[in-house]
């Protein structure tokens, strides 16, 4: 199996909604908390609608026009299973996005478990890390998502204190990766 990151175009707009609707499914159920599939398919499952699909285009349309300000990449599998068509089988099993402003907010950034843990994180963030450059960022991560916080500490964001209780239910902590010193000459 291949996985290829590139930059999202318009036609992903339709696998990218199902795609975070997905991940929320397999990330964030928490008896506990009130979290199940009822309380995210209410909360999230916009995503996957005509409405959600149409601001993923226009969010990668805004991506490819000003590509400074706005990061969008999605990696895609290929698997060795193909179509009826004869054509390698290709899913979208992970994006990461981000926005330039005084700061850089990295989000939302998934990818399916299955292919977790073959380094496809890594190379999302890297590429995500040279974008940003040496500017402050910061990101919203699910406290309980302990594998997420772990992956963010690795690449230098650290929990800022910030918390706040997404629709009531879903805790959240903020983290931030400060700005890297200007190198000077010597």
């Amino acid at each position: 199996m291949t996985h290829v990151i590139e930059p999202a175009v318009p036609d992903d707009a339709s696998r990218l909604g199902p795609l975070l609707l997905r991940a929320w499914l397999q990330t964030y159920p928490r008896r506990e908390a009130g979290i199940d599939e009822e309380w995210i398919r209410e909360h999230r499952g916009a995503a996957a609608t005509p409405e959600g699909i149409a601001r993923w285009r226009d969010f990668i349309e805004a991506a490819l026009r000003d590509p400074d300000l706005l990061f969008c990449r999605v990696v895609r599998s290929e698997t060795e299973a193909e179509a009826e068509s004869g054509a390698p089988v290709e899913e979208i099993v992970g994006v990461l996005c981000g926005r330039r402003g005084e700061e850089v907010t990295l989000g939302p950034m998934y990818l399916l478990n299955h292919v977790q843990g073959q380094g496809i994180g890594d190379r999302l963030m890297a590429e995500f890390l040279d974008w940003a450059g040496a500017a402050r960022m910061c990101l919203w991560v699910t406290e309980y998502n302990e594998g997420a916080v772990r992956f963010y500490r690795r690449h230098g964001f650290e929990p800022t204190g910030d918390r706040e209780l997404w629709q009531g239910r879903l805790p959240n902590l903020r983290m931030a990766r400060e700005a890297a010193a200007p190198v000077g000459d010597g």
